[in-house]
């Protein structure tokens, strides 16, 4: 009995440690820090954590690399992060649609935003451009509003997924439209449809929307943000378009596993902060077309607490159905 007494208390002793070593902030980092990106290499959020990385990696002092495991409506990117050792050493390039609208259209999800995970730092955000086909005899949202109620038949709007189908339906919630939503396999595909009059509206990311836009081959109505684009300064925030309570941007912002150490998370977040507000990250993201944020941990958390209860309003109210 005595030997077996001892045992365990050299096995609690032992794990002790392990635990001690894995969460002591100032071993860390000892090893290289991964961001794990729920899409191809390429896409936007893996150009941000690109973007981000090598300068994390000056101010941490280990390599940052970028793994790529798209798929599963970024859920498989989620559940990556979810089981890894929570030291710092794996964090999620999360976004708006993969951790506060998934959620909502997956009730079966095996991880819980909020209980799995721990926000470290919102790093950038991008308003969306509420467009029109260029050649519609319509020139601000008031007169969108209108034509969508007069002439259901041509109500048509589109976008790349869930994250544009629910923000369009938040668009119909606010403004008493209707509209015909239809999917688009990319960014590219969506501006294409836009522009060849395929859909008269949309809901598009600055970026994308950039070239067409200088072209004259789609109007910008609005922007989805609180407060003007620098680089868009003729137009009008969605709320001085007249639409009331639709102020959003999205983002992408670095998260932890659950129990990771609050010291590590704040040197995390701190370094954040630091990168975004130098000129030349702020550069950068401009030419990109989003915007440095920097935010703190607990910003970052009430942030995911709000949008997840309102986006479960949004899609619970338009019957909306998870893409299969």
């Amino acid at each position: 009995m005595m030997k077996l007494r001892l045992a365990s208390l050299l096995v609690s002793l032992l794990l002790s440690g392990v635990a001690q070593a894995q969460e002591n902030p100032a071993n860390y980092p000892s090893r290289p820090i991964r961001i794990v990106v729920g899409n191809a290499a390429g896409g936007g959020t893996d150009t941000i954590a690109r973007l981000i990385g090598p300068k994390l990696s000056e101010k941490l002092g280990q390599p940052v690399v970028v793994e790529n495991k798209p798929g599963g409506n970024n859920i498989i990117a989620v559940q990556t992060v979810t089981k890894a050792p929570p030291d710092g050493h794996t964090l999620l390039a999360g976004t708006m649609g993969m951790l506060t609208i998934n959620p909502a259209l997956y009730p079966s999800l095996p991880y819980d935003t909020l209980r799995d995970l721990v926000p470290v730092s919102i790093v950038c955000s991008y308003p969306m451009v509420l467009a029109v086909n260029a050649d519609a005899p319509i020139r601000n949202v008031p007169e969108l509003v209108a034509y969508l109620k007069a002439h259901p038949d041509k109500a048509n709007a589109g976008g790349t997924g869930s994250v544009y189908q629910v923000t369009t339906k938040l668009f119909e919630m606010r403004t008493g439209s209707k509209t015909q939503f239809g999917t688009y396999r990319s960014h590219n595909d969506s501006m294409i449809g836009l522009m060849r009059g395929d859909t008269l509206m949309a809901l598009v990311d600055m970026g994308p929307a950039t070239g067409p836009l200088k072209d004259g081959r789609i109007r910008a109505l609005a922007v989805t943000a609180g407060k003007r684009v620098p680089s868009w300064p003729d137009v009008p925030t969605i709320a001085e378009a007249g639409v009331k309570d639709m102020d959003l941007e999205l983002w992408t912002g670095l998260l932890a596993p659950a129990g990771t150490p609050p010291a590590i998370v704040t040197r995390i977040q701190n370094a954040v902060m630091e990168i975004v507000r130098t000129d030349e990250m702020r550069e950068k993201m401009k030419n990109l077309e989003i915007l440095p944020v920097g935010s703190t941990s607990e910003a970052y958390k009430a942030r995911l607490a709000k949008e997840i209860a309102m986006w479960a309003g949004v899609v619970k109210a338009g019957n909306i159905k998870a893409e299969q």
